[in-house]
């Protein structure tokens, strides 16, 4: 059934198209959606003796809850701290005395309380309410223009802040890529003298005259790939 159908009267609620709510900052919104119910088999007495319209009692149970919910609900803290920019909506929001995002964020939150605070119909009235799923939430048309105008402003602010970040994080990434790079290329020019610098202490372990007989060799191998070679004279 529409939740917002009255069956005393087909043409309240907008001829039962939408069930009107006062939020708690004093706003009229409209809400649609539906619920579901069945006859209580274990309370027929109920159903059949209790009350001469029982659907009717359901439905009028079902909208006081709805409203009272509506008109005391606040959205939980984590609701609003999404970054650094929830701040700045929260105050947007609070100029223009709206609590719509808060509600629309918050749906399933509302199906749930409607469901456990209406679990008694079935012993009052032998009618039970198997869910409830409020589907939409319409603000006034002069409250959704400054709605959207806020809500286009904070994604632009978070598309911004999204691309910020990834520029940061690439920058870092590659940061740390060069460091790696240059890291290698440190290695790769120390690793051949450290070699040289372990072989020669070898060769110094062998005795006195080994090292200078490798520098000998050394130079040897150097005059052979040299096209000239000048040769200091000592006159002494």
């Amino acid at each position: 059934m529409n939740l917002a159908t009255d069956p005393e009267n087909p043409a309240a609620n907008n001829n039962g198209t939408m069930l009107e709510a006062v939020t708690k900052d004093q706003l009229n919104t409209g809400l649609t959606g539906q619920i579901r119910w069945r006859v209580s088999e274990r309370n027929l007495y109920a159903y059949l003796f209790g009350v001469k319209h029982p659907i009717n009692h359901v439905m009028g149970y079902f909208v006081s809850i709805l409203r009272e919910r509506i008109a005391n609900f606040e959205a939980p803290p984590a609701a609003r701290t999404t970054g650094e920019t929830a701040p700045h909506l929260g105050l947007a929001t609070a100029t223009i005395g709206i609590s719509i995002n808060d509600l629309r964020k918050n749906l399933s939150d509302i199906n749930d309380h409607m469901d456990r605070e209406c679990a008694q119909s079935e012993a009052r009235y032998g009618v039970a309410l198997e869910a409830s799923l409020i589907t939409g939430i319409d603000p006034p048309p002069e409250v959704e223009s400054a709605l959207a105008a806020i809500n286009t402003a904070y994604n632009q602010v978070s598309s911004d802040i999204s691309l910020a970040q990834a520029a940061a994080d690439q920058k870092i990434v590659q940061s740390k890529r060069a460091v790696e790079i240059e890291t290698l290329k440190a290695e790769a020019e120390t690793q051949p003298l450290i070699a040289l610098a372990e072989q020669l202490g070898e060769l110094k372990k062998n005795g006195p005259g080994a090292l200078d007989a490798y520098i000998r060799n050394v130079r040897l191998k150097l005059f052979n790939q040299a096209k000239s070679v000048l040769l200091e004279v000592n006159h002494d």
